[in-house]
């Protein structure tokens, strides 16, 4: 069974966004060692249910906060997403050490991402 892993929320002014989540939550929020410009969100302490997530500069105006679920492969889900009516509107693209990512769209225009991880299948 496939699992929400991972939020990503994207923001206009991404140090505004910082301070304010950091400030009404709690939550530590550091720059990722990766390629692009993008924070890391620790909500909290891993014995207490919930995901951690990520935060970057929005790209497009529609762009809001996305959740993501984990997947045995991308391709095999993307092919499941779009027979079953929905979309595919970001194809499948590699996150260098991380695995493989698309973004899909619901048959209810509910926008969502998958996730396939090089380290651990879900």
């Amino acid at each position: 069974m496939s699992r929400v892993v991972h939020f990503e929320i994207n923001a206009d002014d991404p140090k505004r966004a910082i301070n304010f989540y950091q400030n009404v939550f709690g939550w530590k929020i550091e720059k990722w060692d990766g390629p692009m410009d993008y924070w890391m969100i620790n909500t909290g302490a891993a014995n207490i249910p919930g995901i951690n997530g990520g935060l970057m500069k929005r790209e497009m105006p529609q762009d809001n906060i996305t959740s993501y679920i984990s997947v045995p492969s991308a391709d095999e889900s993307a092919a499941k997403i779009k027979a079953q009516g929905g979309q595919i509107i970001q194809p499948k693209t590699e996150v260098m050490g991380v695995g493989y990512i698309a973004v899909a769209k619901d048959t209810e225009g509910n926008v969502f991402g998958i996730i396939e991880s090089k380290t651990s299948k879900p």
